[in-house]
């Protein structure tokens, strides 16, 4: 008769329940860093957007007129100064529009930021590259596309 031990039939269960558990929590927890990491890189460079619009709008700020390619240049420094070195990072396209008296929403050809009075909007379209592997199936390229902008009126600067 041949009697079987429970014990030495379940000797390396132990490790690999582990590794099972082990690499699904690993890949939980970083998937998890990496969705906090896409919205923290977000909410930064909507701040620094946010920053450049309120630079831009005074119109004085640079001493410069809406038009002048020196005061565009100023709100750009400024966008990638608040942005905590995230700027170059996600390559932003840059966008800038205003709304005219008639309500209708212009896109600016050239380097303007619109007369005074006149609402101005400036939008960042950016993508930040994944790290993880685990994320990088559900976006396009494996990277995170998003846009951020901020709406202000320009203040009654003199041009």
């Amino acid at each position: 008769m041949i009697k079987f031990s429970s014990q030495r039939s379940h000797h390396g269960n132990a490790i690999l329940e582990f590794a099972l558990v082990a690499m699904l929590f690993i890949t939980i927890l970083l998937t998890i860093a990496e969705l906090s990491l896409m919205f923290w890189v977000t909410l930064s460079m909507q701040h620094a957007v946010r920053e450049g619009a309120r630079f831009s709008i005074t119109g004085l700020t640079t001493g410069a007129p809406p038009t002048d390619p020196t005061r565009y240049n100023a709100v750009i420094a400024r966008i990638r100064d608040q942005s905590m070195g995230l700027y170059d990072a996600v390559s932003p396209v840059i966008v800038v529009q205003t709304v005219d008296n008639s309500g209708v929403l212009n896109v600016v050809g050239g380097k303007s930021f619109g007369d005074p009075g006149q609402i101005v909007v400036i939008r960042l379209d950016c993508q930040w590259p994944l790290i993880t592997p685990f994320l990088k199936p559900f976006f396009a390229n494996g990277r995170y596309d998003f846009s951020v902008s901020a709406t202000m009126r320009n203040e009654n600067f003199t041009p």
